[in-house]
């Protein structure tokens, strides 16, 4: 596995290189994806996005958990929780990748 983490500011660079905006454009165009992205979730809708995957809020119903280290049972509240479906061009695609 790879220590390398992809942040904003390497999405802005991508953007400035490959499509031709200014710096500040790029990065401008990165958070206004991201706010939208990130504002549908919040409203609870699904977020898909072709050959990469798709986006979704689940609501988890409150459950009694236990510490494994004590053996105690906790009580875990509901919660909203986001989950990530890879599209299957996307699992195929990391697969590839990883084998050498």
């Amino acid at each position: 596995m790879s220590d390398k983490t992809l942040t904003r500011m390497d999405l802005s660079e991508a953007v400035f290189r490959e499509v031709g905006l200014s710096r500040n454009e790029s990065a401008q165009l990165v958070e206004a994806v991201l706010k939208h992205v990130s504002d549908a979730l919040v409203e609870g809708e699904t977020v898909k996005i072709s050959s990469f995957g798709t986006f979704s809020v689940r609501d988890k119903a409150a459950r009694v958990g236990r510490n494994p280290k004590t053996g105690e049972e906790v009580p875990i509240s509901p919660r909203r929780v986001l989950s990530f479906r890879p599209s299957h061009l996307m699992k195929d695609r990391v697969a590839a990748g990883s084998a050498s």
